[in-house]
């Protein structure tokens, strides 16, 4: 599972309903809530934060903190 994934768990996240507000199929927000390899684009992580009601920058720092700077 994706921290996509997890963030849809803790907010009990209905995928169709996220669909139909965002235009993202239902199987492209299964895939990206399951698969690490797969990639978001930054349209999706916009319209997905969007229809949460997350703020953009707190949804991007929950999804992809594990990403460092190399030294």
């Amino acid at each position: 599972m994706t921290n996509l994934g997890k963030i849809f768990e803790e907010k009990l996240v209905n995928k169709s309903a996220i669909s139909r507000i965002t235009g993202i199929s239902s199987a492209r927000l299964s895939e990206l809530s399951r698969n690490e390899n797969t990639v978001m684009k930054a349209k999706e992580m916009y319209l997905i934060a969007l229809a949460l009601e997350i703020p953009v920058e707190e949804f991007a720092k929950k999804l992809y903190s594990h990403l460092k700077l190399k030294k």
